[in-house]
């Protein structure tokens, strides 16, 4: 049994809560620019390696430290190497690190919530406590401290965004589910003996989906900046990976000579992270009913 006031899906009309959604966040101007920025961001990374016209560490050494012009859009940086290029080929990297990241993240993080919130008692107690330990850490620091102990890759880096952000989902999560649990449909599915799992995910789940996609969005957000943040500091995906962060640390030793080198990769950061929030900010509002 599920909620009364949950829609339930037809077979003709399976995508219509999807167009009608799009549609609602075109009307709002900051949703809207979002949702492109994002889409674009998201046809680049697909496309990337089709498009790009040269190699992300292909060096073209007669260029070398080339202001932007037709031949190469964002110009070359210290080594010959094609700075559009690379950023286009390092969106591939950004949204397959902080996206898979925050997805395990997101997955763990509903799954445990929804266990501690609807176990309650000394289990809530103990899970919430440990996640509030890790809380207390800025997720910065949290996150060298992690890659300290298990070395840079591209897999530290992908364990370390689901460490960060779990206890994050996990709380937002069990907040939901302390308001349902109690509910009528709950009880019913209790009475009529169905197991944990099926209550959790069949009839909990969806009441707490409109948080968990506002939050999954955020979540994304602060991953971009993370994997930003390793990557400049060096300990995240390492060279000669075109990781955006990494541009920009590598840039910056050289930026009276190739200030575009710094530029764009930090320019793609900062729309990408805006067009995230914009997003995430009207699909709040429109989750909320509320109007522009």
């Amino acid at each position: 049994m599920v909620a009364p006031s949950l829609p339930t899906r037809t077979g003709g009309t399976a995508g219509r809560p999807v167009r009608l959604a799009l549609r609602q966040l075109a009307r709002r101007p900051a949703a809207a620019f979002g949702l492109v920025v994002v889409a674009g961001f998201l046809l680049l990374a697909l496309i990337g390696p089709l498009v790009a016209p040269y190699g992300a560490n292909e060096q073209i050494f007669a260029d070398a430290r080339q202001p932007p012009s037709a031949r190469h859009l964002f110009g070359t940086d210290r080594l010959g190497r094609d700075v559009f290029s690379r950023v286009l080929l390092g969106t591939r990297d950004i949204f397959a690190l902080a996206g898979a990241g925050t997805l395990l993240a997101v997955i763990s993080g509903t799954t445990i919530g929804l266990f501690s919130g609807y176990a309650g008692g000394w289990v809530d107690e103990i899970i919430m406590r440990f996640f509030d330990s890790l809380l207390a850490i800025p997720a910065l620091l949290l996150a060298l401290l992690l890659l300290g102990t298990i070395g840079p890759s591209r897999n530290s880096v992908l364990l370390v965004i689901l460490i960060v952000y779990t206890p994050i989902v996990a709380r937002v999560v069990r907040s939901v589910v302390l308001g349902v649990k109690n509910l009528g449909f709950v009880e019913a599915a209790r009475t009529q003996g169905e197991r944990l799992p099926s209550i959790l995910f069949r009839e909990i789940l969806p009441s707490v989906l409109p948080a968990l996609a506002v939050e999954g969005a955020l979540r994304f957000s602060y991953a971009i900046f993370l994997v930003a943040s390793l990557g400049f500091l060096g300990v995240g995906v390492q060279p000669p990976s075109p990781d955006w962060g990494l541009m920009v640390s590598e840039a910056r030793q050289n930026v009276q000579q190739t200030p575009w080198a710094l530029y764009f990769p930090a320019g793609a950061i900062a729309l990408l992270v805006i067009g995230v929030n914009l997003l995430a900010d009207g699909l709040r509002r429109l989750l909320q009913g509320q109007e522009r």
